[in-house]
């Protein structure tokens, strides 16, 4: 079943949600935003379904976060854009089922963030990971809330304030991603962690994901939606984007 640009698949007690824009790296897109949250509300509300695996289509892209050629201009835009895509983000979070993410490749700023929203990560031997926002003049907004409490402060720092990536063997050891594995094997190992989860007792499983995910959102999430907006009133956002879509090295002042 196709839900937006997310293909959605039962299987017994599983789910596959795999986002489906490969053409475009799987970025960020409002059928893509439709899709998973509609998808993972299935998850949620489906009493069959015990664990969810979230991927991408393709080989190249698990997410490449947002879509630059549509990217707001103005923080007006700027504050409608984050309100709507950070309720995304954090979606898996909200999910009471556990979730996988099976990262096949890249997965940069928005897609980075779908990823540890969710309970787990198995990452292909291929895959990159990066919050590369700094590279537009920008900030990323969900993770910069939560990636200090999976790698530790400093750490967090040098991600967010250098944006370069990381391969899957640094997300491990930084403790981002559960494990990698070989590329080909990745949905193998994935299912057969899932299903491993989903022959647990469905309540604890559930009340575990509630009690280690207690006190995430709330004043942090609204603190993200307001103050984002305010990095686009900066010149260097205007030439960071201007860069990108013109494929040159950003000159920030």
């Amino acid at each position: 079943m196709r839900i937006g640009s997310v293909e959605f698949e039962k299987r017994d007690r599983l789910a596959v949600l795999t986002l489906d824009e490969p053409t475009k790296l799987n970025a960020i897109s409002p059928a893509l935003c439709q899709g998973l949250s509609e998808g993972l509300a299935l998850v949620d509300g489906d009493p069959d379904i015990r664990v969810g695996v979230i991927t991408g289509r393709g080989d190249k892209a698990f997410c490449a976060g947002a879509d630059i050629g549509s990217f707001p201009e103005s923080p007006e835009q700027a504050r409608d854009f984050i309100a709507r895509v950070l309720p995304v983000l954090e979606a898996p979070e909200r999910c009471r089922k556990p979730l996988i993410a099976a990262v096949n490749g890249i997965a940069f700023g928005g897609g980075f963030e779908i990823a540890i929203a969710c309970d787990f990560i198995v990452a292909s031997d291929q895959a990159k990971f990066g919050v590369p926002e700094i590279q537009l003049g920008l900030l990323p907004g969900f993770a910069l809330l939560r990636l200090h409490q999976i790698v530790g402060r400093p750490r967090a720092k040098e991600l967010s304030m250098l944006g370069e990536p990381i391969s899957a063997a640094q997300a491990v050891e930084l403790g981002i991603a559960l494990r990698a594995v070989p590329h080909a094997n990745l949905m193998e190992d994935a299912l057969a962690f899932a299903e491993k989860l989903a022959a647990k007792p469905r309540m604890a499983l559930q009340m575990a994901k509630s009690f280690y995910n207690r006190g995430l959102g709330g004043d942090d999430m609204r603190y993200a939606v307001d103050a984002f907006p305010f990095l686009f009133q900066t010149d260097d956002v205007k030439e960071g984007v201007d860069a990108f879509r013109s494929k040159r090295r950003p000159q920030f002042k």
